[in-house]
């Protein structure tokens, strides 16, 4: 029979001594615990880079931002080019008219002479008339807003529609006095025409750039017409200056100030054009 002291030594006590008394079987366990750990810490970062690595392509991402900058870079110059050719239209529309109102006061006066083979057509205006000064009024009327902003110097004197109307009725009193008005000489009436000219750009403009711009077209219009007379296209009344009347360069620079003006005030709020870079 085993004694009841040999069932108390057996019990857990003696297990825990004899754990107890193997101390490199449990620091072996340790460092086992201690190098996994320690290899799941160097290995997680590089799983994570792994995994993450094709979401966070940067090349993929400069594709992707290239791509939608060329689209709205796109649809910025769609929309650019379409207000352009919307102020064209208008701005040959208001060229269209003002020649052939301007024209009839000048032929009915008998300032202006043209042949009569050329005459039977509206407002008894030669067919070519029209178009030209329509094309000239587009080509004025958008170079005076695209000048403004090469300068870096925007217009902004009086810059509101009821300005432009006033500005157009001034220019056609001025080509209506050039009609109308009896003087007794020419120069006389150049003087006046210049002073009232000058007055307009005074009143409706006040920029350098828009005092250049009409003194150029003024030049190169004059210049175009006396060509047209000279090879016998139409002839004027009196002429005084090289074949044409003295005071047709104070209605051509009227003229590009009030167009200039109407181009400004179409460009404003049109968004600017789009660069290549």
């Amino acid at each position: 029979m085993p004694r009841l002291d040999d069932h108390c030594w057996s019990c857990s006590c003696a297990k825990g001594a004899r754990h107890r008394g193997s101390p490199g079987a449990s620091a072996g366990g340790l460092a086992a615990k201690v190098g996994e750990m320690i290899t799941s810490s160097v290995s997680g970062p590089s799983l994570l880079v792994a995994h993450s690595a094709p979401d966070t392509d940067p090349s993929r991402g400069l594709r992707s931002t290239g791509a939608g900058g060329r689209s709205e870079g796109s649809s910025h110059a769609i929309t650019w080019h379409h207000h352009l050719v919307q102020r064209s239209l208008v701005l040959f529309s208001v060229g269209v008219v003002l020649a052939l109102v301007l024209n009839l006061l000048q032929v009915q006066r008998n300032v202006t002479l043209f042949p009569e083979e050329v005459i039977a057509t509206i407002f008894s205006s030669a067919w070519w008339v029209p178009p030209c000064c329509g094309t000239a009024a587009a080509v004025v009327g958008l170079l005076y807003p695209c000048i403004d902003s090469h300068l870096g110097e925007p217009h902004k004197f009086k810059r509101e529609w009821a300005s432009v109307i006033r500005c157009v009725a001034v220019f056609v009193g001025i080509n209506h006095a050039s009609a109308k008005l009896d003087f007794a000489n020419n120069v006389q009436l150049s003087l006046t025409l210049a002073a009232l000219s000058l007055g307009l750009w005074w009143t409706f403009d006040r920029s350098r750039s828009g005092l250049g711009l009409g003194i150029t077209i003024a030049f190169l219009a004059t210049l175009i017409t006396q060509l047209l007379v000279y090879n016998g296209v139409y002839q004027y009344t009196s002429p005084d200056f090289l074949y044409i009347r003295s005071w047709l360069p104070c209605i051509f620079f009227s003229g590009g100030v009030t167009v200039g003006n109407i181009g400004r005030q179409l460009a404003m709020g049109v968004p600017e054009k789009p660069h290549s870079d």
